[in-house]
């Protein structure tokens, strides 16, 4: 059996992420749950991150790099950030080692956009654009990033830019569940409206400004012409995404398009979205990128000597 070399976390505000790693970079072990920051914060990190780490047998000597929300200032240990313009290789330098812990631990930094007028900050995404893009990534990159708050980044020649964050899940949840038009989604099954949601996405992108009349919109027009509840949600969430859009395409696309780093459902959605605007957006599998961008922060960090 292949002798691991390292443990891999992505530790997420409600999920948790383990890999056991090889030394050529395969996964031999694999753990998930919801044993986010938010729960860990309850539980005890240490408690949380031996638990699984028993789970795939670690052995005691192998280090541990960890990227994501165990990081953050409410976190196990506060990482800090790298400020934009953001080299993605000063990620992989600024890594805290966490305190009092016999394995060697490492938590990597977000990035952070001290902008006055447009303040915003990263955790995790930027150990995926590491994954996606590499070190030496030369030219201009657009990522869209989907997850419950959405990036879109602008990285030249390996460095971040500028980058947005948009809340649409979250939205889409709280409006879905705590708004009048929570009448309008009771009872929807798993049948999916794409009509429904190419319509909302297309009217949405050419008038974001009228983004709240068009939610309504979704109530509506089930009351006087009828429709399903699937119907009504996937009116809300393709009006929220095109949203999104409108501003996440507002500047100059590169030559090479955007490049979409997402999983399972949430993938699909945003390529139908991309297909209704008549554009294409090249898919990159949100859990691999994480994998790949820990594995090279990994390499950086223990294979130096002074470690």
């Amino acid at each position: 059996m292949t002798e691991p070399a390292y443990v891999a976390v992505d530790w997420g505000t409600s999920s948790f992420r383990l890999w056991l790693i090889d030394g050529a970079g395969q996964v031999l072990a694999e753990r998930r749950s919801g044993e986010g920051m938010l729960a860990a914060a309850k539980a005890g990190f240490p408690a949380v991150l031996r638990s699984h780490l028993a789970a795939v047998e670690a052995p005691d000597h192998l280090p541990v790099l960890v990227c994501g929300m165990a990081g953050a200032r409410t976190g196990w240990v506060e990482a800090g950030y790298v400020d934009t313009p953001a080299p993605l290789s000063d990620v992989l330098k600024q890594a805290v080692r966490v305190p009092g812990e016999a394995r060697d631990i490492r938590i990597l930094p977000g990035i952070a956009q001290r902008d006055p007028k447009a303040p915003d900050v990263m955790r995790g995404e930027e150990t995926q654009l590491l994954g996606a893009l590499g070190l030496d990534a030369a030219g201009e990159a657009l990522v869209c990033m989907r997850g419950t708050h959405s990036k879109w980044v602008r990285v030249k020649d390996g460095t971040v830019a500028h980058f947005s964050t948009f809340m649409t899940g979250e939205l889409f949840s709280a409006v879905s569940r705590e708004t009048i038009l929570s009448l309008a989604v009771a009872g929807a099954d798993d049948a999916e409206d794409v009509g429904s949601f190419r319509t909302a996405v297309k009217a949405a992108y050419e008038a974001p400004a009228l983004a709240a009349n068009l939610l309504f919109g979704a109530r509506s027009r089930q009351l006087l012409f009828g429709g399903t509840p699937a119907a009504a949600r996937e009116t809300l969430s393709g009006t929220l995404i095109g949203v999104e859009l409108a501003a996440g395409l507002s500047g100059t696309v590169p030559q090479a398009g955007v490049m979409l780093i997402a999983a399972g459902r949430l993938a699909g959605l945003y390529r139908l979205a991309f297909e209704a605007l008549s554009m294409t957006a090249r898919p990159v599998d949100a859990d691999e990128t994480v994998r790949r961008g820990l594995s090279m922060a990994a390499a950086a960090i223990w294979t130096k000597k002074d470690s």
